[in-house]
Parts: C-alpha cells; structure tokens; sequence
C-alpha cells in the first residue's frame, strides 16, 4: 500500500495525524510505503519571527478564540504522546523548511526529518524559518548540519516542494493532513488511529474484489 501525504510542519493537526497513522501502519497487516508532501497552510512571507500566538490572535478574531483553539488542539496532541507549547511557538513560512525535508529524503530520513522539525516548531519553540535553526534540527538527527546549511543557502529542493504543492492543487487539496492512498483513496484529516486502520483494511479488500474480478 502507498500513502502520500500532504502537511504542513506548522500544522498541529498534521503533527497529531503523522503520529496516528504510524500507529496505524504498525498495527495494519501489510506492507506500507509512506511519502510526505509539502503543502503551505500560508504561503505568505514572515518578515521577522512573532509568536505563534500573536499571528493567530489576529487570524481568529482576538485572544480568546485563539487561546480556545489552542487549548483544545493542545489536549488532543497529548492523548497521542505530543507535547505543544504555543506559549513558545513560532510564526514561520515553511517553504524552507520543506526544502529541508526534500533534502532529508535524498538520505532516507524523510519521516525523522519531519518529526524533528515539528518538535522543534511545536515544543522547542525553534524559528524553522531560520535557514540556520533548519540546519541545526538536521544535525539534531545524525545528518551533517554543514551540508544542510550549504544546501538551504541555494536553491536546491525548490522545485521538488513546487512540485508538491502544484499536485495538491490539481487534486483540489485545501486542508492537512490529506491522505492519497494507492492513488486513487483519500483521507482528509487526522482521523483517529482505529478509523485509518479500517480504511487501509476496506481498500485492501477492495483491492482484492477488483484483483479477482
């Protein structure tokens, strides 16, 4: 089974729905590939680093109704083992970030790669629109941080993400995490560890009924 998946490393929804699907595939009784693809929840430039909650407080009409948010995602990440800190966070484009990953998957890190970088942004409260924050999150996970902040200093891996997100459109993606299984199943949303399990073991009997007819 193939699973491509778009996210955002700033997207908590997509952090909380990286680990549930890995409990899923270790659960699922079959072979699973898994590829992350680069989307932007915000494609707009940050010009200095602000706190997250700052931005979101005048995205989401006031303190309030951010910090409510913010609760509630905050609450569901722990049930799965992760640990976010707004008070800490971050506002950062992630095009940079996502270049990262790209370079990462050349080494078959891509997966850690990810992972790191949402700890970082999510509990560390790393600026991962630094090219030299990126750097250091790759040498946090055994790569050589020298390489990877020659290569951010380029443009290498600019249009792998491009890419990325030009399918997401053409699939008529608009939110994270999305799921594209077997290129042709998809999954929108960080959808609990039992209903990914039996969706990957619905398509395989399907796959199975069609494989047979």
């Amino acid at each position: 089974m193939d699973i491509q998946v778009w996210s955002d490393v700033i997207c908590p929804w997509c952090y909380i729905g990286k680990r549930r699907l890995e409990k899923a595939v270790h659960a699922f009784d079959g072979s699973v590939t898994v590829t992350y693809r680069a989307y932007q929840l915000d494609p707009s430039p940050v010009p200095e680093p602000l706190p997250i909650k700052q931005v979101m407080a005048g995205k989401f009409g006031g303190w309030q109704r951010a910090e409510e948010m913010f609760a509630h995602v905050t609450a569901i990440a722990a049930g799965e083992g992760l640990t976010l800190d707004f008070d800490r966070a971050i506002a950062a484009n992630t095009f940079t970030a996502h270049r990262l990953i790209a370079w990462a998957a050349t080494r078959e890190r891509q997966a850690d790669m990810l992972d790191a970088l949402q700890a970082a942004h999510f509990t560390h409260g790393v600026d991962i629109g630094s090219a030299d924050a990126l750097a250091a999150v790759a040498g946090s996970i055994g790569l050589d941080e020298g390489a990877a902040r020659d290569y951010l200093m380029t443009d290498a891996g600019s249009a792998a993400v491009q890419v990325d997100l030009t399918e997401a459109r053409e699939l008529g993606i608009t939110s994270v995490p999305s799921f594209v299984i077997d290129g042709k199943y998809a999954v929108q949303g960080a959808q609990e560890t039992p209903t990914l399990l039996a969706a990957f073991e619905e398509i395989t009997r399907r796959e199975a009924a069609d494989a047979a007819a």
